[in-house]
Order: structure tokens, then C-alpha cells, then sequence
């Protein structure tokens, strides 16, 4: 029975996971397309269902490790005196990859983000995409997809573990871990009716005190980037959940700022 709830849980993430790859929204230098309106988002068209093919060959890789496996193994150690960063999150931080030298050039950071992964999954591939790649600072952002129930429903509790066996890892290798707000939504295109704001909003103060509490850096896009409702606001995202060019633009210097910081301590 444990198995079965298990494969259950998967195939679900699997077509959440699906979905978000194909809707995720790109970042780029370009200049961004006006934000739809909240209705143009509630009548957003539903992408079509996975191939059964596809579906099982992200059941044997649940974690992803495929993804960066080949990039991991061409990349060379940090040089001497180098402060190797490494972004690591889901698909807003995956998306941030597609104008990075606009935002990061020159600097050694590194983008390990895939797209709709709850932290449960980071965690199993966060010695292979972070840990192994020798940096100085991991800066997270994590828990949007924990509150859209990518693998299955998940507690608050259940999102704090995970940031703490993140946390247990690095302080083991001697990385410094930068922990992020979650962005502001107000609902999943691809899970409907969660009504997210609110658990967002509360998760983000229970993250912060945790970060606190372990004397960590917080970076709060959140404050920057929500209106009054709890929704990001129109102008930062084409489908209020991925962040557009403005919305990275916002974010860069707050994540430099505590990146600095991190360093610094």
C-alpha cells in the first residue's frame, strides 16, 4: 500500500512537473510582453496530458539527476580564491538562467534550477548539483511548488525539514547557505484553488524564523514583489507565479546583497 501511494504521489508530480516545463515562463533580455489579467490567467489554456513514455522515464529519476549530471561532470573546481555560488531552486531560478549574463555576468555563479521540483526532491540532488561543484555560498529558493502539492500535500513542517537537511549538508562541507522568501501568488495555473497566499505568506515567516534562529542570511524578495493581496504583482510576472526581466531585475541585487553577506560572516 506504501508503495502504491507512493507511485501515486510521483505520477501526480510528474504531471505537475510536465505541465510547469512546458508553461514555465522564459526570462529574457528582451523587453516583456504587457502581464495578462487575472482573467487572462483564470482562462489560461490547459497544456495536454504527458506521454505515457515520458511519464515513466521521470519515474525513474524522481529526484532529476539526470539533468545536470553531464554539466556537473565538465565543470571544473573553483579557482584559486574563487567564491563559487550556486543558485539552486525550481523554475524561477531555472528561468533566471535565460538572462543571466545580463544580471550575473563575469560572476561565478552557477544555475541548478528545474523546473515545478519540491524541496523533497532538492534534497536528493543536493550533493550531486551542489555540494560536488565545490562552492563557497548555495542561495535557495524553494517552496512555491511544496504549497502547489507537486508531489503530494505537504505541511510546513515537511518544507522546514527539508531546508534543514539542506542546511546539515552544507554546514558539513563548509558551504554557506543564503535562504530566499517564496514569491507572492495568489494561484497555480497548473492546481487551481489551493488558494496559496495566505499559506505562502505564513510559510515565509515560519522560514525566516527558522533562518534566524540558525543565524543564516535571509533574502526577502517577497516584500518587493507582492500587491496588497498576496498576488505578485502584474507587472513582474506574464502568469503570476514565474517572474518576467522586471521581476529578475528586482531580485538580482537583493540576492547579490545577500550573497556579500553570507561571504562575509
Amino acid at each position: 500500500m506504501k508503495s502504491l501511494r507512493f507511485f501515486c504521489a510521483v505520477a501526480v508530480c510528474l504531471l505537475s512537473c510536465t505541465c510547469a516545463n512546458s508553461q514555465a515562463a522564459p526570462a529574457s533580455s528582451q523587453a516583456q510582453p504587457p502581464a495578462p489579467s487575472s482573467a487572462a490567467r483564470a482562462t489560461r489554456p490547459e497544456p495536454p496530458p504527458p506521454d505515457l513514455a515520458t511519464l515513466q522515464k521521470k519515474l525513474m529519476d524522481f529526484p532529476q539527476l539526470a539533468t545536470y549530471h553531464d554539466r556537473n561532470a565538465q565543470l571544473a573546481p573553483p579557482a584559486a580564491g574563487e567564491k563559487r555560488v550556486v543558485f539552486f531552486g525550481d523554475s524561477i531560478t531555472e528561468g533566471w538562467a535565460r538572462s543571466w549574463n545580463q544580471f550575473f555576468a563575469g560572476k561565478p555563479y552557477i544555475d541548478r534550477g528545474i523546473s515545478a521540483q519540491t524541496t523533497e526532491q532538492m534534497v536528493l540532488r543536493f550533493h550531486q548539483d551542489v555540494v560536488d561543484l565545490k562552492p563557497a555560498v548555495v542561495i535557495v529558493l524553494a517552496g512555491t511548488n511544496d504549497v502547489a502539492e507537486n508531489t503530494g500535500p505537504m505541511t510546513p513542517e515537511m518544507t522546514l525539514d527539508n531546508f534543514r537537511a539542506m542546511l546539515e549538508m552544507a554546514r558539513a562541507n563548509k558551504i554557506k547557505l543564503v535562504v530566499c522568501s517564496i514569491l507572492p501568488a495568489d494561484d497555480f495555473w497548473w492546481h487551481r484553488g489551493l488558494q496559496p497566499a495566505h499559506k505562502i505568506q505564513a510559510l515565509n515567516q515560519q522560514l525566516k524564523a527558522w533562518a534566524d534562529g540558525e543565524h543564516l542570511v535571509w533574502v526577502d524578495y517577497y516584500t518587493s514583489m507582492a500587491d496588497a493581496n498576496g498576488a505578485m504583482k502584474a507587472s513582474l510576472s506574464p502568469d503570476g507565479v514565474h517572474p518576467n526581466t522586471s521581476g529578475y531585475a528586482i531580485m538580482a541585487p537583493l540576492a547579490e546583497a545577500g550573497i556579500a553577506k553570507a561571504i562575509e560572516k
